[in-house]
C-alpha cells in the first residue's frame, strides 16, 4: 500500500465515524443534555462495557504512542489527535494521528 492510499483510507475512516457519531450520538445528547449519562450508557451491560473499555484503553494506547513519538521523533500536533480521540472518538483520533505522523516522518526523511 502506498502512502497516498494509506492516508486516504485513514481519512475516510475518520470521516465515516464522525458522520455516524453525528447521526447516532449528537441528537439524543442535545435532547437530554446529560453528558455523564451518555458516557455511563456505554456501561449498561457486559457487552457494551466491553466495547467501552476497549475504546478507553485504545485511547490510552494512542496517548502513550503520541507522547513517545513527541519525545523520540519530535512528531507535532499529537495532542490534537488525543482531543479528537475523546470526542468524537478514537476512530477519529487514531487515523488522523497516523496521517500526521506519517507525513511528518516522510518529510523529515526527505530533508
Amino acid at each position: 500500500m502506498n502512502q497516498r492510499t494509506l492516508e486516504w483510507g485513514m481519512i475516510a475512516i475518520a470521516c465515516l465515524f464522525t458522520v455516524v457519531f453525528a447521526i447516532v450520538v449528537i441528537p439524543p445528547l442535545l435532547r437530554d443534555g446529560d453528558v455523564f449519562g451518555a458516557f455511563a450508557a456505554g456501561f449498561v451491560n457486559p457487552y457494551s462495557s466491553g466495547y467501552a473499555t476497549d475504546a478507553l484503553l485504545c485511547w490510552l494506547v494512542l496517548a502513550v504512542w503520541v507522547v513517545h513519538d513527541r519525545v523520540m521523533l519530535s512528531v507535532r500536533y499529537g495532542w490534537l489527535c488525543l482531543l479528537l480521540g475523546i470526542v468524537p472518538g478514537v476512530a477519529v483520533g487514531l487515523p488522523l494521528y497516523i496521517v500526521i505522523r506519517s507525513r511528518q516522518l516522510t518529510q523529515s526523511n526527505t530533508h
